[in-house]
């Protein structure tokens, strides 16, 4: 009786598997459809004397033909109404010239959007009347194990639309290309190979979910060894927008620097878990610093979703955008609390290096200011109070004499002796109220009234 019962369960799960035509039509339905949204880019610039100063420094002046360097990828149609498709950014990186070519057979030169380098994502656009464009997936929803297909150009313009499969090997991928970068990425193995770089990563239902990036290799080769990654399309989606409605990418910002929780730290700190991330900086004035997160918190969720680690934290926020509210849950002295922060914007990566912060937008007075800690403009030496760095001269504080230089000791009757007394006080105001400030100029005081505009 038992052997019976279980031949007919063995049966009965075979015959819920596909046939091998069904598992076949799968992926030909999906190289199909998606094929003519694929295309081959090369890309091409001339070296110039620096690169070849051997020669002499009036070479290229000479031999303006000399010489030319060229690079192959791959690159996807995701608007055909407008000719917009996306690439990889060291794809088209300092190119002079670009030329897209189609699968049925066209040449077109490309123009360059916008590329942002931290996420390497690069949007150009073509003139063509007849494209095709991909149908973009969720790449939340991908699971370990599922089928992917790779679409690209690997080695040369001969093997452009070549067609690979595999799984999705993990997700999440980070500290992959450079701890610098903003990476998210889907591992998978299905073969790419240089000249891939730029092409589609689909799902079989034939949605776009990432754009291949890199591969990992033993280090002596260049070819692909089964470990590939994909930009996931929901952080492409993201850089996208920014590019074509701004022409750059901006982001969210905390204002802290970050790090994992290794077994040290957990033991140190008693803690049970080994996810999320511990603040080991607040930088003075940020948006951390202004809400009150604290050195040594552990940020363990971002709007009600876990954060696995340092890099996840620095994804999260930085997906957000500048000024939207998050809901920050971490652990302080074994309590656990959530703090809402409003963002600010991440400054460039060369200001961030040399801690340079300011975001260039102007408070709702049109102030710029900063904290005061050496003689300001006017001569007054001072440590209370703030300076005034920059006024949009049609605010209402330009008009009512507020000056670069002034130093703003007092907003009413509040004392201010920082930037984040500034920002807490300033906080508590909406348009059409009045405000009284107390600022020093010249080593005299002086009371300046306006409504804030």
């Amino acid at each position: 009786m038992y052997k019976k019962l279980f031949f007919f369960l063995i049966i009965n799960s075979v015959w819920a598997l596909p046939s091998k035509k069904e598992f076949s039509e799968a992926f030909i339905n999906v190289a199909t459809i998606a094929n003519p949204a694929i295309v081959s880019i090369v890309s091409e610039k001339t070296a110039s004397s620096s690169q070849n100063y051997f020669f002499g420094p009036n070479f290229d002046k000479n031999h303006p033909n000399f010489p030319k360097s060229q690079g192959l990828g791959s690159g996807v149609i995701i608007d055909a109404k407008n000719g917009y498709l996306v690439t990889n950014n060291h794809v088209i990186s300092d190119a002079e010239d670009i030329t897209i070519y189609l699968m049925d057979k066209h040449e077109l030169k490309a123009e360059v959007i916008g590329a942002d380098p931290l996420s390497d994502i690069a949007i150009l656009k073509i003139d063509y009347s007849n494209l095709d464009d991909v149908v973009l997936g969720d790449s939340d929803k991908l699971s370990v194990g599922e089928w992917v297909m790779a679409i690209g150009s690997p080695f040369g313009l001969e093997l452009n639309h070549t067609v690979t499969a595999g799984i999705v090997s993990a997700v999440g991928r980070s500290d992959v290309v450079s701890r610098q970068n903003f990476e998210n990425f889907i591992q998978h193995d299905a073969a790419i190979n240089p000249g891939n770089s730029g092409g589609a990563l689909f799902n079989l239902d034939g949605e776009l979910i990432g754009i291949n990036t890199a591969i990992a290799t033993d280090g002596y080769s260049r070819m692909n060894a089964g470990v590939g990654f994909a930009i996931p399309i929901n952080q492409v989606k993201r850089v996208m927008d920014d590019i074509i409605n701004d022409g750059f990418v901006s982001r969210g910002w905390l204002g802290v620097t970050i790090q994992d929780i290794d077994e040290n730290i957990a033991r140190a700190l008693d803690l049970d878990i080994r996810h999320g991330a511990i603040i080991s900086q607040v930088l003075d004035d940020g948006p951390a610093d202004n809400y009150g997160i604290e050195n040594q918190d552990i940020v363990i969720e971002i709007d009600g979703v876990k954060v696995k680690d340092a890099s996840n934290l620095k994804n999260m926020v930085a997906h957000a955008r500048p000024h939207d509210s998050i809901d920050i849950t971490l652990i302080r002295d074994e309590n656990t609390e959530i703090i809402k922060v409003k963002l600010g914007t991440r400054p460039d990566e060369e200001n961030l290096r040399l801690g340079i912060y300011d975001n260039d937008e102007y408070d709702k007075i049109g102030l710029k200011v900063e904290n005061n800690s050496s003689e300001s403009l006017w001569g007054a030496d001072d440590s209370n109070g703030i300076t005034v760095s920059d006024i949009k001269t049609s605010s209402n504080a330009y008009n009512a004499g507020i000056r670069i230089g002034d130093i703003i000791v007092k907003i009413d009757r509040n004392k201010v002796m920082s930037l984040k007394d500034y920002n807490q006080v300033l906080a508590g105001y909406s348009n059409g109220d009045p405000i009284l400030f107390l600022i020093k100029r010249d080593g005299n005081s002086r009371f300046v009234a306006f409504e804030i505009d």
